[in-house]
């Protein structure tokens, strides 16, 4: 989470400063629920679509500093060798997909990969896993991908970050349901709801959808509330989004949540994390300055 923050906030301000062609996504505010997914992936095994405001997901899926920082900078080096979106960028050969869509394109992607795999008889206990927001889940491609995945009990998770906001569309003009997690039973997949704020909760639920998953109880949908605590991107100010949301539960960096919940465990110290800080800014330097 650290790592994906001090890189996105290097990557802000080159954005500011004209170095960067295109669009900026921040996942902040989203590091717990991402990172947690990130995790509980096994690079060369399993299959991962993250979406844009997941690099806490892609670097705990091992995406290195370099590959994100030519890419947005329009290197050759880099991975989709300057010839596309900076946020359209992957290793689909190490199960790292560049992301198409984040209106639940991936949900079907990674389906589809996860049949193939078990026609060609080497699925094994792999899983997939992708991350949508909550506009996504009314979209086609969500409901088509979701439901053919369960009909095959596909080992798929998927992540519906909550944020509130289809960009500037609350939820409450998106979906009539109380709870987005409500529609997993729709679908007969398995559904978890959980504090996306809190790094402990999240691990802790994500982790039991991948082992379900893993374990052969087809697909898993875990939906994570929160609050993305910066615009749609850095073009938008999010001027939309009420002070009271701002100040609510939702509003709270699961960051300042995490390092409060691990060193009160003792899990970690306050000397560690701003070791961890300090190594984290030094390396999003690095990379940029490569």
């Amino acid at each position: 989470m650290l790592r994906a923050r001090a890189l996105e906030t290097k990557l802000a301000s080159l954005y500011k400063a004209g170095k960067i062609v295109g669009g900026v996504y921040l996942g902040t505010g989203q590091e717990a629920i991402s990172a947690s997914i990130g995790t509980c992936l096994q690079r060369g095994k399993d299959v991962f679509a993250p979406l844009i405001r997941d690099q806490a997901g892609r670097t705990a899926f091992e995406e290195t500093f370099l590959d994100a920082t030519r890419t947005y900078l329009g290197s050759v080096e880099g991975p989709m060798r300057g010839r596309d979106g900076n946020i359209h960028r992957g290793r689909p050969e190490e199960g790292l997909f560049a992301m198409i869509s984040h209106l639940g394109s991936a949900v079907s992607l990674v389906a589809g990969s996860l049949f193939a795999r078990r026609l060609k008889g080497t699925l094994g206990d792999s899983v997939g896993a992708t991350c949508v927001g909550d506009g996504a889940t009314s979209t086609g491609a969500f409901h088509e991908g979701l439901n053919m995945a369960a009909v095959e009990k596909l080992p798929l998770i998927v992540i519906v970050a909550n944020n509130q906001f289809a960009y500037s569309t609350p939820t409450d003009r998106q979906f009539a349901c109380e709870s987005l997690v409500e529609r997993a039973a729709g679908y007969g997949v398995a559904g978890y709801e959980v504090d996306g704020t809190s790094l402990v909760q999240s691990m802790d639920v994500v982790s039991k959808a991948v082992a379900a998953a893993r374990a052969g109880s087809g697909p898993q949908m875990v939906v994570a509330n929160l609050l993305r605590l910066t615009g749609h991107g850095e073009h938008d100010d999010g001027a939309y989004v009420p002070e009271s949301l701002r100040q609510s539960e939702l509003g709270r960096d699961c960051i300042d949540v995490a390092r409060l919940e691990l060193t009160r465990q003792g899990v970690v110290t306050e000397a560690e994390v701003e070791q961890w800080l300090a190594d984290a800014g030094e390396e999003s330097q690095a990379a940029v300055a490569k």
